[in-house]
């Protein structure tokens, strides 16, 4: 990224361990629906810039229309093999009566017409009529999971439609007949003339991946769900809960849906920030979770938007479009005050999702069931701001663009001077760049004492005002200690920490690059 017109390092650029970025995908899932507590087959589509869920149905080929509510279907019903269908569910499963299976090249099958999933609506016409039997069907688009209907291919006469069906809510109802001796009369076939019928899968929902985030965490509740999660679009549409066999096929699609995601943001920085000024670049923004303490010690989770722009970090309640949405913001704070810390990473759930992505973590980890990649931010007055993320891969772009964003504050506003006070006389407290640390008088400005960073060997404080520097004179050799009393003790101490760490990247930044938590996991195996 360009700043200033000069040419940056991006510390935001992948690092080569991590896996390659996969733009598209497609796969079957589990949709979990809260208010039928049910699940259902859908089918997921990603691409660039959208998440789509897709869901079977039966359309009408060269119709205008996209499907069919209902189909009536003529049998007659063959000496051997009856009317070839099997079905399942029923009103004491509180589930709609499916035909499960479609025996090949017997009477339904040779219909065209009828598809496994299909719902029956005139269930006791199969058991009462006579050897000619119109039924009408529709398609089930939310057949629930358990019925267990294969998926795959979509004609009635492939392979699958044979596939025995699970004893589970069966109704015991196979509409097949019994083999004969006696040849069976010819079933009809569709005319060429007739309607053809083909099951496809259509888009249900189109979701953007612009701006949006994913979660795992169960509304309400600072538990994580188990291989599955769901991602909510900026304008408000929601894949609901998205549920997956295993954690690496749930990892997968968090890991290539998170990718995309920051991909977009990406590009909106670039756009964006060619209408801010060199001193106002946004860094890095996207959405984390944070963790709050309620009244009652339980965990509140809060999804909010983190912004590194200009001088400032800032705490929003979702992306701004507008300079008005950046003065709006929950919080602001300085960059060269607040302090950015990486929490211990502990295998949670499954040791499949970090060893994936930190190879060798499991070695030096312990079992917790918790955040596995959380950040906290600490500000001015001791307090401070806990996050998480979803993915290892999200932790290391904002653990080096916290790095990235206070080191180009630093050198950009070069110097801070803070009021303290010692033995009862006001003087200002100066910590520059090139020169280290100093301290004045406040009315005449003139310096009492000054020492390089170099010179800086160790501190104390009493966590409230309090600090102790310890000076290594360049003369004597001797230790010098400086007592000094500052209003906003935690400030003082977070700016004099980011000097620093940008003065050594400035002399050696592979030596800084090298102390993340997150480079230890990702490049060491």
């Amino acid at each position: 990224m360009n700043v200033a017109g000069k040419h940056q390092p991006d510390l935001l650029e992948r690092p080569a361990s991590l896996l390659v970025p996969t733009w598209t995908k497609t796969g079957l899932a589990l949709l979990y629906d809260e208010d039928a507590n049910n699940t259902y087959d859908i089918r997921l589509k990603l691409t660039k810039e959208m998440l789509i869920i897709q869901k079977q149905d039966v359309v009408c080929l060269g119709s205008v229309g996209h499907h069919l509510n209902h189909r009536t279907v003529v049998l007659r019903r063959q000496t051997a093999g009856g009317l070839g269908l099997s079905i399942k569910g029923g009103a004491e499963h509180k589930v709609p009566v499916v035909i499960s299976k479609i025996f090949k090249d017997q009477v339904a099958d040779q219909t065209g017409m009828l598809f496994i999933g299909d719902a029956v609506l005139q269930v006791h016409l199969l058991r009462t009529a006579g050897d000619e039997v119109t039924i009408t069907v529709r398609y089930l688009r939310e057949a629930p999971a358990f019925l267990k209907l294969p998926l795959g291919s979509p004609g009635p006469s492939s392979d699958q439609s044979s596939r025995a069906s699970s004893p589970l809510f069966d109704s015991g109802l196979h509409l097949n007949g019994n083999s004969s001796n006696t040849a069976p009369s010819s079933p009809s076939s569709p005319s060429a003339n007739e309607p053809k019928y083909e099951k496809r899968w259509l888009d249900a929902v189109s979701l953007s991946l612009s701006m949006a985030r994913v979660s795992r965490h169960k509304a309400g509740s600072d538990k994580l769900r188990s291989n599955s999660f769901e991602v909510f679009a900026l304008d408000g549409v929601c894949t609901n809960v998205l549920q997956f066999c295993t954690a690496a096929e749930s990892t997968d699609w968090l890991q290539a849906i998170s990718t995309n995601i920051n991909d977009l943001t990406q590009e909106s920085i670039k756009t964006a920030n060619k209408f801010y000024s060199p001193d106002e670049q946004i860094i890095h923004m996207g959405w984390v979770c944070e963790h709050l303490h309620g009244s009652d010690a339980s965990q509140i989770q809060s999804y909010k938007f983190l912004a590194l722009k200009g001088s400032s970090l800032y705490i929003l309640r979702g992306p701004p479009a507008s300079t008005s949405d950046w003065a709006q913001a929950d919080a602001t704070f300085n960059l060269c005050e607040v302090l950015f810390k990486v929490h211990k990473l502990w295998i949670a759930e499954d040791c499949w999702i970090q060893t994936k992505l930190y190879p060798g973590l499991q070695q030096d980890c312990e079992l917790r069931d918790n955040e596995p990649f959380c950040f906290s931010v600490l500000v001015g007055h001791g307090q401070s701001h806990c996050f998480s993320v979803e993915l290892g891969t999200e932790l290391a772009l904002w653990e080096k663009a916290f790095q990235r964003a206070v080191f180009m504050e630093v050198q950009r506003v070069g110097s801070k001077t803070y009021m303290c006070s010692s033995q009862g006389k006001i003087l200002c407290f100066t910590i520059d760049f090139e020169s280290g640390f100093s301290c004045s008088e406040s009315a005449s400005k003139k310096v009492i004492w000054r020492y390089k960073f170099s010179q800086l060997k160790g501190s104390s404080d009493d966590g409230k005002t309090r600090v102790k520097l310890l000076f290594k004179n360049s003369e004597s050799k001797q230790i010098e200690m400086k007592e000094l009393e500052f209003a906003n003790l935690t400030a003082l101490l977070h700016c004099i920490h980011s000097f620093i760490a940008a003065k050594v990247a400035s002399v050696d930044p592979l030596f800084v690059n090298n102390q993340t938590i997150t480079r230890k996991y990702m490049y060491n195996s």
